[in-house]
This record gives C-alpha cells, sequence and structure tokens, in this order.
C-alpha cells in the first residue's frame, strides 16, 4: 500500500519488506538525530493493522499469545508472539488495548495470515477479528515528542516513543503537526542501536523467542498454556538456546553495509572459515557509524572478533551464552 506521504520533498521510496513508504527525506543522519532528539516522526503506514473486539478478546487472546493479556489495562502496550507447536516464531504484535478493542500492528504482508489463523480459533468466544490495515495506518513518534495524539484511534506508549494508529483517509493531514518527517532507514538505525528484533530479519523459519531476547518483552513465563509453550519452558529451565543475537560494531572502512543474509565467521579464521551465522540488519548510524544485529551459534565466543562477509566487526552481547 503506497503511502501518500512519498509526496513529502525529497522523499526517496524504500524498497523490499519496507516498500511503500520513504527510506529518507534526503539526509538520513539529519533525521536520525531529530528522532533522538525527540523531534519528527516516521512513517509506518505499511505495516499491517489487526483488530481484535468483542466481550473475550482478551481471555481469547490471552489463550492463543506468549504473552499475559488477560487482564491487560486499558492504553497500557505490550508485545507477544504466536508460535509453531514446535515453538518457532511465526508471528510478532505490537498490542494495546483501548477497553472495546484490541490494536495491533504486526510486520508489512502478514496481516492475512495472522486474521486467518486468529479466525480459525474462534471457536464460541465473543470476538470478532478484522484487517484493518485499509482504514488505519501507523505512525511513530519518537521519546519526549511534544506532538498531540488527538485524531488518533489509538496509542501504544513506549520507552522509545509512541505508536499512533490513524485513520488512514487522515494521515497526510495529521502529520502536519508532527514535525518534520524521518524516513525508515532511520528508524531502523535506532532499532538496531537498541537491539529490538524484527520478525522476518532477526527471525527465520526454525527462530525461538530466547535466541534474539524476546522473553523479556514478548514473552510471559508463568502464564498458562499456549501453542509452543513446551519448547519456550524446556529451553528456559533445562538448557540454552542454540543461537544467540549479537551486537557488531562493524568497520568503519568498508563502503558497502553487508546485506541481510551475510555470513558472519570469525576474523581468525579469514574469509574461508566455517559459517557460524549471519547479519540479520544493518545500519549507518548517526554516533556509532556501521553498526548490525547478527544471529551467530550459542557458543561463538563473546570476545571474538569476526568478519560479517569481508567486513570486521567487534561484538557487543545481547543474548548470553
Amino acid at each position: 500500500m503506497k503511502s501518500p506521504l512519498l509526496a513529502l520533498p525529497g522523499a526517496v521510496p524504500a524498497e523490499g519488506a519496507d516498500e511503500g513508504v520513504a527510506a529518507h527525506y534526503g539526509n538520513i543522519f539529519r533525521e536520525q538525530r531529530e528522532l533522538a532528539e525527540g523531534r519528527g516522526f516516521v512513517d509506518l503506514s505499511h505495516r499491517g493493522v489487526v483488530t481484535v473486539s468483542g466481550a473475550d478478546r482478551l481471555s481469547w487472546l490471552h489463550l492463543l499469545l506468549t504473552q499475559h493479556v488477560s487482564e491487560l489495562p486499558p492504553q497500557q502496550a505490550t508485545e507477544a508472539l504466536v508460535l509453531s507447536p514446535n515453538g518457532h516464531v511465526e508471528h510478532a504484535l505490537y498490542l494495546v488495548d483501548d477497553g472495546t478493542t484490541t490494536w495491533a500492528h504486526v510486520e508489512p504482508g502478514t496481516q492475512q495470515a495472522l486474521v486467518a489463523y486468529l479466525e480459525s480459533m474462534k471457536f464460541f468466544y465473543r470476538v470478532e477479528v478484522a484487517d484493518a490495515t485499509a482504514d488505519y495506518a501507523v505512525v511513530h513518534l519518537p521519546a519526549g515528542s511534544t506532538a498531540s495524539a488527538e485524531g488518533a484511534a489509538a496509542v501504544r506508549e513506549l520507552p522509545y516513543g509512541r505508536d499512533l494508529f490513524v485513520p488512514r483517509a487522515e494521515l497526510a493531514e495529521l502529520v502536519g503537526g508532527y514535525g518534520p518527517a524521518a524516513g525508515v532507514w532511520a528508524y531502523e538505525a535506532l532499532r538496531v542501536e537498541g537491539h529490538r528484533p524484527r520478525l522476518g530479519f532477526e527471525t527465520d523459519h526454525r527462530t525461538i523467542p530466547h535466541e534474539v531476547d524476546w522473553l523479556g518483552s514478548a514473552v510471559h513465563l508463568q502464564k498458562g498454556c499456549y501453542r509452543g509453550q513446551e519448547t519456550v519452558a524446556r529451553v528456559h529451565n533445562l538448557g540454552r538456546p542454540p543461537r544467540r543475537l549479537v551486537f557488531l560494531h562493524l568497520d568503519g572502512t568498508e563502503e558497502k553495509l553487508p546485506a541481510h543474509g551475510t555470513e558472519v565467521r570469525l576474523a581468525a579464521d579469514g574469509g574461508a572459515g566455517r559459517a557460524l551465522g549471519f547479519v540479520t540488519s544493518s545500519a549507518r548510524h548517526h554516533e556509532l557509524g556501521p553498526i548490525a544485529l547478527a544471529l551467530v551459534k550459542r557458543n561463538v565466543p563473546v570476545d571474538a572478533v569476526l568478519l560479517a562477509g569481508t567486513v570486521p566487526a567487534t561484538q557487543d552481547v545481547v543474548v548470553p551464552q
């Protein structure tokens, strides 16, 4: 779904998973600095929006999701996952309940599969599930923003900002009061800096929540049964995940960032060494320079210098060994 904000001056369209919104508006570092200082907004209108209404919505979602949401207070933001029977991550939901409806935004293009799954699990529960992407768009305001959220149907208050669900028909009008526009490249650089995983980037078909640090934000370890819980409990109680997320400081002398999927090796073994993982996301940060997230085997030494493709990199621990 192509955003009307691509008509703003300087807008350069994003590609790949973020197609439909602007990658940047002409100055990626200025846009990052504005967001870091609490000014501006990010157009995330390409993301899917799913709503669940009805008297049983929270107790029903509690049975399906990894998060404890049966008593979720109105206006309190949370995250949750849908897992496969084997505990692999299938969907990531960014939630808030307004007292009558639960709102969630999800990765672009995943909302149809999520709605289909939720519909298949309704049974006798008093719930209504809807794909609201055509009617509502997501806009992000950074932490510290003084912009008014008036006009938003729902708001997720977060440590790093606010996610607004706004009527799609009013998107272009509402953002006029939010300050300067920043593209998804700036948003992604701050996400990578914050070690926040993203479905389809930090995950593949066999990712379990422990590997990417979702236990802290999207999984409740003391709640009742849900699909995939056995894997979550077993790995948490008896062992360690087979892989772990790391934050990489990339050598700044290389002009090109390693793309998603670039193999990671020990620098001591050189380019012919055995692949120990892959780059999940990379970005150019306005202060840190080139940075990335990567998923590597659990036993990779935490102090080892790595090679992301041909780029040397040191690592910060995100998920402990």
